[in-house]
This record gives C-alpha cells, structure tokens and sequence, in this order.
C-alpha cells in the first residue's frame, strides 16, 4: 500500500516537485510561500536557493529550464509583481525544461499590503494557470503543471492561497520519476526576445493558449460533478470546499484550470443547471468571461470581493441561513507588536524621542506604525523606503527632510534597498538611511540571506559586508552602531540627519528568536527605587506591565534583557541579573 502522510498545502508542493524531477529551486521568502522551499530542501537531489529577490529567483528557474532541466521558482503573490519582467516575456519565449511558478495569494491580507489576484497578472501574462483545492492536489497539479509546460511549451503558474498553504490534508505519495534532460539547441528566435522575434511568438503564445482552452475541456483535473440541478456553482480551488460543505447537494463544476477556461465544459454544465453560481475569491475573473459568452450567472452582485471566503458565506447568500455567532466576551485586544528584546524597538523609542518621522518598508520594523511608538509614516513595498524618502527631497528640498529616515531591514535592503540607495546617490540625494541589520529575514521566520554567510542548503559562503556595499557606491558616511546603545544611537541619528549627504546608519543586533541566541540574564524591577513614572513603558514591551500602585513588574519567561528598559529608567529602578 503506498505511503500517507499529513501534509500542509505547502509540503505537498514540495513534494508534488519532488516527485515531477524538479533539478532546481529558486525563491525568495513571502508568506504564505515560504515552507514550499524550507521542504523542498530536504530533497537533495533538487538544488535550491534563497534568491535576493523574485525576479532574480524567476531568472534562475527561467535559466535552468532554457538548458533543459525542470524547474520551480515559488513566491507570494506580491513578489510575482517583482517577478512579472521575465515573465511575460518567457511567455513568450517558452521553455525547453518544464517550467512552474508557484505563487500564494493571500485573501483575507493575513501577511500582506494588498489582495491582489494572481489570475490577473496570469492572465495579462498570457500563462496558464492551475488551482488546486487540498494538499492532496497541490501536490498532483504541480507534478500536472510540468506535464502541461512541456507539452504546450508554456511556464505554468500553480496559483494557491493562505488556506491552503496553511492548511493539512492526507497525501498519498509516490516516487520521484527523474525526468530525462532535454538537450539544449541554439535558438535565437525562441529565447533571445527583439521585437522582431517577440512578434513571431506573440502569434505563437495566442496559437498556444487557445488549444490549450480547447484541450483543457478533457483535462482531468476541470470536472463536473452533477447532482441536484436545481443549482449548480462554478469554482475553483479552497472555495470549493466551501460549496461542498455548505451545499453538499448542488451541482458541482470544478475547475482546476482556472486560466485559460474551458468554455465549450462551462457551456455544457451551465446548459444543465437552473441557476447557476460563480463562487470565486478575490477578482470576477471566471465570472466576467462566463458572462463575456454570453452565459447568465450570479456573481460577486452576491458574493463579495474582498477578503477570504467561507461556507458560512454561502449558507447566509444561498441558502439565506441567519448565522448567530456570540462574541466572546471581555477578551482583551491582540494587536500584532514587537518581540521583547527586539531591537528594532530600540531603534524607533530613539526616533519617536527625537521627533524623527521614518518611511518605512516591508519587515517586522512596519509594526513602528502603531502606538506607542508611532514612527513609521509610510510602508509601499520592497525597497520602497530609500526611493520614498528620496522623492519627498525632491519635492520639498533637502531641509523638509532633516526630521525624516527611512528604515529598511537587511535582508530587505539585498532585496531591492541596494537599488533605491544607488538611485539616491546618483542622483544627489541627501536623506539618512537605516538599515536595521537583525542578521536575517525575520517575519517570514528566520530565513538566511546574502549578507548572512549562509545558503539555503546550509552551506557556509562569504557573507555580502553591508558596510562596504555602501561604501562603494561612494556614501562617506556609513555608521554601524549597536541597536541597544541607546546614548550613541541617539547621538549617531542627531549628527547623520543633519549632513547634507547621504547618510547610512547601520543598527546592528540579532533578531532575539535566532535559534544562536541565548540569554542566561534578566531584568528585573526594584519597587523601592521607582518613581512610577512610566519611562520603562513607552517602548512597550509586552514583558512589562504596570502594576495597580503605579510600579512595574516584568514577566521573566518573556524577558530577554535586552536593557533598553533599564536604559530608560533615571532613577536605577531595573537591574540586570544572571538566572
């Protein structure tokens, strides 16, 4: 009998690559993408690698493929706009090794500054894309997409979402069939992309995509399951499971295809069916061409489109089910915060003090936004905070950003930040750079970059000195100060943002929850020298909390003696001792 196992969506996509022959990996973390890699890892006859950003993964997956072996870039669904320069352009090129991108879409904005639809850019893109709905499919569709990329010549995009990356189901798995490499043969016309080639292969993409349409009417994984005819729903993916559920007695059109549609299979289901549903998250991409061929349905004028969806949904759309849920009561808020010992709260309790107002970035430093510390201004994207800073000088001058830093992560910093603080160099900026250098990519858990010294494989390599990067673009000041010094913090961002030059402010101490990290001390409060003045608590740090008397008490299971309230105490209230 073969072997099952539990699996998260996530998992079962590494293993779905596994077992396809997939040779090489690239990626760059994002939640809800990041354990495809973590896991794929563990396969050692598949080489992978944390890439410094998407585009640079999608190049790497493009380039191994061009040369004839299967391979998977994976990312989140805002790294595919990273991404989305090689690939509408390998779409038209197509491949010679399969060629898969996994991208997770995130409903609901659980992880992410956006709800955008990989559909979209897929379907802009001209490339097919597959939904799966259980980790047991995620696994099948992504070993499907290497079948379908070789066959129709075409990158495919496995689209998942949070629920089901996040999500366990049984898998049944088999062994890994080594796919043969595909020779390698020059051709310019296919892979070199002038205009004068790309206009060939645009007619040839169109050519693709329309058999492909036709084709996928067979494709087993589009399926109609007809029961009472009464209703009948059209979706895709997670919220299939949701119809299941909710209307477990309705026809049923699964698509695991949901880019190009199989319209002579919709026409057919719709013809059967007495009203007919189209139950999709996010964007009306399957409703608007249902409704383009001239197929009467009910759409998002029902159900809504933002955020993630649910059987409860339909049961109070559909079925017009009053759902009574009782809020419990007098639980207090959870808001997302810092860790204690973070030093990125070191960091802002330094700029809030002096005034000092940050364009922010993507990392867990964007939690600067919110009280108390209330310094981050602005969060866009990747890389975004050197090039906003920089345009605000433009605008305004050079003195309207004295009281202005962008703050940016390291690892976010080798993502696109060495872009942006090229640009405000070359182009004769004078803001103040921080980089927050906790020595790894910290809100997708921990993972290691090109300025760690490590690869994903674990092999130990030089390490890109962030110091010297700076340095040679030419920038005289470069500062590298310890996060939790708070005097010379403080003294450091007075000085830098003063100059008109640009500035980098290098703060440099360990994410508290790397697994290197230990920390035998604590801090501890004297009651009898307080003066109940709240100074330790501006920072807040979840370890500390006020007492009914107006003293502190602070939890030792959560402390991690990073000092920065002992610091802030003029009256030698909090001390620091071994345990």
């Amino acid at each position: 009998m073969a072997e099952q196992k539990i699996m998260l969506g996530n998992e079962a996509i590494a293993r779905g690559a596994y077992e396809a022959g997939v040779k090489v990996s690239a990626a760059y973390p994002g939640t809800p993408s990041t354990e495809i890699s973590e896991n794929l890892v563990q396969y050692k006859e598949i080489y992978c690698e944390w890439s410094p950003n998407e585009k640079v993964a999608a190049e790497v997956a493009i380039g191994a493929s061009i040369s004839g072996v299967r391979s998977m870039a994976s990312m989140k669904h805002v790294g595919l706009n990273v991404a989305s320069d090689p690939l509408y352009t390998i779409s038209y090129g197509g491949i010679n090794g399969g060629l898969v991108m996994v991208v997770a879409d995130d409903p609901g904005l659980y992880s992410s500054q956006n709800e955008q639809d990989t559909r979209c850019v897929a379907r802009a893109a001209i490339v097919p894309v597959l939904e799966p709905s259980d980790s047991q499919e995620a696994k099948d569709f992504v070993k499907f997409a290497y079948e379908l990329s070789e066959q129709y010549d075409t990158p495919v995009i496995v689209r998942t979402t949070t629920r089901l990356a996040h999500s366990q189901g049984v898998v049944t798995l088999e062994e890994r069939k080594e796919a043969d490499d595909k020779p390698y043969e020059r051709n310019p016309g296919k892979f070199v992309m002038m205009p004068v080639n790309a206009k060939k292969r645009h007619i040839y993409v169109e050519e693709r995509m329309k058999r492909m349409a036709e084709d996928s009417c067979d494709f087993s994984i589009n399926k109609a399951e007809y029961n009472d005819t009464s209703t009948g729903f059209i979706t895709s993916g997670i919220p299939y499971q949701y119809v299941k559920e909710a209307c477990p007695d309705a026809s049923v059109l699964k698509l695991g295809m949901v880019h190009p549609l199989p319209e002579k299979l919709i026409r057919e289901f719709a013809s059967k069916v007495d009203k007919l549903y189209i139950f999709e998250e996010l964007e009306p991409v399957i409703e608007e061409q249902v409704r383009a061929w001239g197929i009467d349905c009910i759409g998002k004028e029902t159900f809504t489109l933002q955020g993630e969806y649910s059987a409860n949904l339909l049961r109070t759309a559909v079925l017009g089910e009053k759902i009574e849920t009782t809020p419990a009561k007098d639980l207090p808020a959870r808001p997302p915060i810092l860790c204690p010992g973070c030093p990125h709260r070191s960091v802002f309790s330094v700029l809030n003090k002096l005034n000092i107002h940050a364009a922010g970035d993507i990392g867990c430093y964007t939690l600067g936004a919110v009280a108390p510390l209330n310094v981050v201004d602005t969060t866009i994207c990747m890389g975004a905070s050197i090039s906003t800073l920089h345009g605000m000088e433009k605008a305004k001058g050079k003195d309207y950003i004295k009281n202005w830093v962008a703050v940016i992560g390291d690892s976010t910093f080798m993502h696109t930040g060495v872009n942006s603080l090229m640009n405000m160099v070359y182009n004769q900026g004078t803001g103040t750079v921080m980089i927050l250098d906790n020595s790894t990519t910290g809100m997708t858990g921990h993972q290691d970059h090109a300025a760690t010294g490590k690869t994903l494989m674990g092999e130990v390599v030089p390490a890109i000195d962030i110091v010297q990067l700076c340095r040679s673009m030419g920038i005289r000041n470069v500062v590298e100060v310890n996060a939790f010094d708070l005097p010379e913090l403080e003294r450091v961002i007075k000085e830098e943002t003063q100059k008109d030059e640009v500035s980098v402010i290098i703060t440099k101490s360990p994410c508290v929850l790397l697994k290197s990290n230990r920390f035998p001390d604590k801090c501890i409060p004297v009651s009898d020298k307080c003066k109940k003045c709240g100074a330790c608590l501006k920072p807040g740090c979840p370890a500390l909390t006020k007492n009914e008397d107006g003293t502190i008490s602070i939890d030792e299971t959560m402390c991690n003696a990073c000092g920065l309230c002992m610091q802030l105490c003029k009256f030698g209230a909090i001390e620091k001792v071994s345990k």
